[in-house]
């Protein structure tokens, strides 16, 4: 048997990882601007969430949602601290895409109705519901396909005023990314949220917002949406919650009832797992990561203001896109192979910088005397 061929592949093992580093099986050290698609939030083997998963381990790593679970109501109230929403009810999962099927498989059931609203560019994941309401016809298999979705043009008020005035009262929820990480960084208007907000209050709709890759503190504020002023009524978590453990989450209103057996999982909220998300919220309030994520943010943001050769810079916090006048791949390999630095893609034009919520600004510079040295070589068009 051999690996399913779906992944483009880095020429590069990497085999160990300390904090922002990561090592080949060469011994080889690179610094991780990437975090392996914005999954690693409180760094690398970080000492407190290795030990609480030894610890953890050592006692009991798995049983189902069919017993008492006391480390689930430690995280809820925990994840209402560091979020501010309290009086929200937490389910948990496995994934992105999990979390995005069962929010808008519980606005359909709250409301009775059939119809999700979704942007372009929107990416909400590959499972059925999920990838059906993703912007990326390629991936969508015809048995995905369904007429239960409509897509809006992203940040277009005019446009989904029409479609709340055509068809609201068949609208179950509006699912958004506050920051769409796939699409190249792009951020949702701060009015256009709040809008959102304010056509599913008047329709009886229920807004989610999918947070999984721009969310955990991510922005310089634990949900994106927060930027805004307002709140969602589902919001959905994966990825850097769990810092590299397979998890998701749905935190959800209290004005959504659940009834035994709505939704439903083997192994969503199993001892380990809610011990490894215990682990990062830990971390992330006591080393005031969400602080920490703002200030490099900005102060990545402010070194990449000063070059020239950018066409346009986008993001909040450690969630940055640079989109160049150019193909990015080349660019982008000469930063792995040359200056030893992971930098992730949207598209064929745009860097996507996602480092933990630890990084520094120590290694910030190291980043960015790297990039400026490129750009300007590609910039000028020299032999690079």
């Amino acid at each position: 048997m051999k690996m399913f061929d779906v992944y483009a592949l880095n020429d590069v093992a990497i085999v160990r990882a300390e904090g922002s580093w990561v090592y080949d099986d060469q011994g080889q050290k690179y610094l991780d601007m990437y975090g392996g698609h914005a999954v690693i939030s409180i760094g690398h083997t970080n000492p407190l969430y290795v030990n609480a998963i030894k610890e953890q381990i050592d006692r009991i790593g798995f049983y189902s949602n069919s017993v008492i679970i006391p480390i689930q109501q430690i995280l809820a109230e925990k994840f209402g601290k560091l979020s501010g929403l309290e009086d929200y009810q937490l389910f948990i999962c496995n994934s992105g895409a999990e979390a995005n099927e069962n929010a808008m498989k519980l606005a359909s059931f709250h409301t009775t109705r059939p119809l999700i609203v979704a942007f372009s560019g929107s990416f909400h994941g590959r499972t059925s519901l999920a990838v059906a309401a993703t912007d990326s016809p390629s991936i969508v298999a015809p048995v995905n396909r369904t007429e239960n979705v409509i897509f809006s043009p992203f940040n277009d008020l005019a446009a989904l005023e029409k479609i709340f005035a055509e068809q609201g009262e068949r609208i179950a929820g509006v699912i958004i990314e506050p920051i769409q990480g796939v699409a190249g960084i792009k951020v949702a208007e701060p009015e256009f949220l709040r809008a959102i907000r304010r056509l599913c209050s008047d329709y009886g709709a229920m807004f989610i917002a999918d947070e999984v890759q721009c969310g955990c503190g991510r922005s310089g504020k634990y949900y994106t949406l927060d930027h805004a002023g307002v709140r969602a009524d589902i919001y959905t978590m994966a990825k850097g919650i769990g810092n590299g453990f397979p998890v998701g989450a749905v935190a959800i209103s209290p004005s959504i009832a659940p009834k035994i057996g709505m939704l439903g999982t083997t192994f969503g909220g199993n001892q380990l797992e809610c011990a490894a998300m215990l682990a990062v919220a830990e971390a992330i309030m006591a080393d005031k990561l969400i602080d920490n994520a703002a200030d490099v943010g900005e102060y990545l943001m402010a070194g990449l203001r000063r070059m020239k050769g950018i066409k346009e810079l986008r993001g909040k916090g450690l969630m940055i896109g640079i989109e160049l006048p150019f193909d990015s791949a080349p660019l982008r390999k000469k930063l792995l192979f040359e200056e030893k630095i992971f930098v992730g893609s949207s598209g064929k034009n745009v860097v996507r910088l996602l480092p933990a919520l630890n990084f520094t600004r120590e290694y910030a510079d190291i980043f960015l005397s790297a990039f400026e040295k490129l750009i300007t070589c590609y910039s000028n068009v020299e032999n690079c």
